[in-house]
């Protein structure tokens, strides 16, 4: 950006902001265009290792900040560089958004989520031990894995003992999700699985958003060896062998309003 630019290194959820900031850099003059907003809307959590600046907040605060110092800005501000000097510091927070457009600029779009789960998974681990329940999951990562590669889904993330991953199609998803619970069978471990189809936003490697959350609520309603799915995927995965029982309306966790859910039928 104008007198400044700006690292941005992501770990999984936490994203770190390096920012060098020359003299003569200023929020309103040198983000506010690109943010659309009239003051900085985001909260800032950092250190400062060099330079000096200047705060006042819409509220009429006003405060400075350097070398040394860790800083904490709600949001509503503008700030400024003082001095002749650069400033150097690094922030902890709102990095994903920082000098973004006040509006829906995220990687959005519809797709099916499948989300899977060992069920009783402690029971198993006290039952085998660390390294034959070690050893099991590379098994069923493996199986897991192989089918979302058949079926073309994208892996997302390991949740430990699952797996959340995204289709393209419901029908594929729902078959994705089937064939795993088949595979999983002959390890002799069970698993559920939650299929949903909506929006989500993709973050780097991650999906977010409502679907994501309602997948996992999904999921977990459903017994050993169950698909259970929502009405938005039962009505779009069609097609041969995918057959869906109702199982009446339920009240998921987090998520206004009971939903209709339906269950995969039996895999054997």
């Amino acid at each position: 950006m104008p007198h400044g630019r700006v690292q941005v290194t992501s770990l999984d959820e936490w994203t770190v902001l390096e920012l060098t900031m020359e003299p003569g850099w200023r929020w309103s003059n040198d983000v506010q265009l690109i943010a659309g907003t009239a003051s900085c809307q985001q909260r800032h959590l950092g250190v400062i290792l060099a330079g000096h600046f200047h705060v006042e907040t819409d509220a009429g605060a006003v405060d400075e900040f350097e070398a040394g110092d860790i800083y904490e800005i709600p949001p509503g501000h503008d700030a400024w560089v003082l001095g002749d000097a650069a400033i150097h510091m690094y922030e902890f927070t709102s990095g994903r958004q920082f000098a973004l457009p006040d509006e829906d600029t995220g990687d959005r779009r519809v797709v099916t989520v499948l989300m899977t789960d060992i069920v009783d998974s402690t029971v198993h681990l006290a039952r085998l031990g660390d390294r034959r329940w070690g050893e099991l999951l590379i098994e069923h990562n493996a199986r897991v894995r192989g089918e979302l590669d058949r079926f073309r889904g994208r892996e997302i993330n390991t949740t430990g003992d699952g797996f959340v991953a995204v289709f393209d199609t419901a029908g594929r998803a729902v078959r994705a999700a089937r064939e795993v619970v088949r595979e999983v069978q002959e390890l002799g471990i069970a698993v559920r699985a939650g299929v949903h189809t909506g929006e989500v936003e993709f973050v780097g490697t991650d999906v977010r958003g409502l679907a994501v959350h309602l997948v996992a609520r999904v999921m977990g309603h459903g017994g050993p060896g169950e698909v259970l799915v929502t009405t938005t995927t039962a009505e779009l995965a069609t097609g041969p062998g995918l057959e869906f029982e109702p199982i009446g309306k339920v009240e998921l966790k987090g998520i206004d309003g009971a939903r209709e859910l339906f269950r995969l039928a039996p895999v054997g």
